[in-house]
């Protein structure tokens, strides 16, 4: 049953030789004439039947040699496609690619193409990492012996699948499959040692809940003057989980408090009838100011306001800003809304910005290493928006920002200046805001009390 075409050749070509030789025994003895040796003729009667008989074993033998191998090919297609069929998981590899990892799955050049089209309508495909589960189900052609790339999946993120489907006349279609969120409420609290960043995120805060918690206190809480190690804080924030309990994203920060010096700060998250978010402190007094404190995040405060010996002149002369140090490219906000006066080389100032606030007050910002993209003089900008960044241009001995703030002209000691508050809440906006408040503290005292952690030195 599994001779090689070889060995059925061999039998072929031994049964005709058999035969040859028992017809040749068996036949007339051929008769000697004058001249040349002529067989008689029913001899060569039978030696014309022996080699049509002994052709006809070979082509027989050849034919039959011909349909096994076809038959063993057809079966190695077949065995080879059932290993294709049905639905493959594959994890993404460093180096790898979409189309890298549907050809490994065997999918036709031609559906891969087609395929993948359709996913970079909803999908980026640089966005792909390492780790990210594929899946890919091929099916059998219906009407051939092929295969068709059916579908294709992929872990987009936590939240979210990207599928891919084969159409009725072939096309593919893409579409995202979210996963169903649940919000939970998170506790987190530390002590300072170091640095409120430093500490807050020892404290197990995620990093874009800390930003924006370091945002709202930097409107009543100067980071480099107001806090001493031992002071605290606390903070109370939503997150996104996936139904098997895996962090999605984190949410709305709902509640941010420091203890300044045994001075407690609080403050609230609320939305007004009019669908403005703002914080507010227990009595409903929003914690915007019309400038911020520090413009800068995470800087040291190098020289303040007032009589000094000029680093480079080297004589006594008026300051009449502060500089926070920082890193070259440290990220520099508006103080506050206003409309940029200058913005632009200004002299011993270097890169320099100048935001008139109001009537009355405008604040400067100079030695930056380059300016935020699409503003110029004239444009509008909000409070906490960036407008450039930390550099040392102009007269300067290393990276800082040079702030001052200006009352009618004259610059002020930015840190000493008084600067009205912001909106408090009445009516329906004051009730609601209380009740709100209410029932987040009470959330708050059902939930763990949150492990004091202090940051790393």
């Amino acid at each position: 049953m599994k001779k090689t075409m070889k060995q059925s050749l061999a039998s072929g070509f031994t049964l005709a030789a058999v035969t040859f030789l028992s017809l040749s025994a068996s036949a007339d003895p051929i008769v000697l004439r004058r001249g040349a040796a002529t067989p008689a003729p029913a001899t060569a009667d039978k030696l014309a039947a022996l080699h049509d008989t002994r052709d006809a074993l070979v082509e027989k033998a050849l034919l039959m040699a011909d349909a096994r191998q076809a038959r063993l090919q057809t079966l190695a297609k077949t065995e080879a496609r059932q290993k294709l069929l049905g639905e493959k998981q594959d994890v993404i590899g460093k180096g790898d690619t979409l189309a890298i990892v549907l050809a490994r799955a065997g999918a036709p050049a031609n559906h891969a193409a087609d395929a993948f089209a359709a996913v970079t309508k909803i999908f980026n495909p640089k966005d792909l990492r390492p780790g990210q589960q594929v899946s890919v189900h091929l099916a059998p052609e219906t009407d051939g012996d092929g295969v068709v790339l059916q579908s294709f999946s992929l872990k987009a993120n936590v939240e979210r699948d990207v599928a891919v489907t084969r159409q009725p006349d072939g096309s593919y279609k893409a579409e995202d499959k979210l996963k169903p969120l649940t919000t939970e409420i998170s506790r987190a609290a530390g002590t300072i040692d170091n640095s409120l960043f430093v500490s807050g995120t020892g404290a197990g805060i995620p990093v874009d809940v800390m930003m924006e918690m370091i945002k709202i206190l930097s409107f009543d809480v100067d980071f480099q003057r107001d806090i001493q190690p031992g002071d605290g804080f606390e903070v109370v924030f939503e997150q996104k989980v996936t139904q098997d309990r895996k962090l999605a994203r984190n949410g709305r920060l709902l509640y941010a408090a420091m203890t300044l010096s045994g001075t407690s700060l609080k403050l609230y998250r609320f939305e007004d009838g009019d669908g403005f978010v703002d914080f507010y402190n227990p009595k409903g007094e929003s914690v915007r100011k019309a400038l911020l404190k520090t413009p800068i995040d995470g800087a040291k405060l190098t020289s303040g306001f007032g009589m000094r010996q000029h680093p480079i002149l080297g004589f006594s002369l008026m300051h009449k800003g502060v500089d926070f140090g920082a890193p070259t490219g440290t990220p520099i906000q508006a103080a506050g809304d206003g409309t940029l006066k200058v913005y632009g080389g200004n002299g011993a100032y270097g890169n320099y910005a100048q935001i008139q606030h109001n009537g009355q007050y405008a604040t400067a910002y100079a030695h930056m290493s380059r300016f935020a993209p699409g503003l110029r003089v004239g444009s509008r900008v909000r409070q906490g928006q960036i407008i450039g960044y930390v550099g040392t241009t102009g007269r300067s001995t290393g990276p800082h920002l040079h702030y001052e703030v200006l009352a009618g002209g004259t610059q002020i000691n930015p840190l000493s200046v008084k600067l009205p508050s912001g909106r408090k809440l009445d009516g329906a906006d004051l009730r609601q805001f209380l009740a709100q408040t209410k029932t987040l503290n009470d959330k708050m005292d059902s939930l763990p009390h949150p492990v004091q952690v202090a940051s790393a030195r």
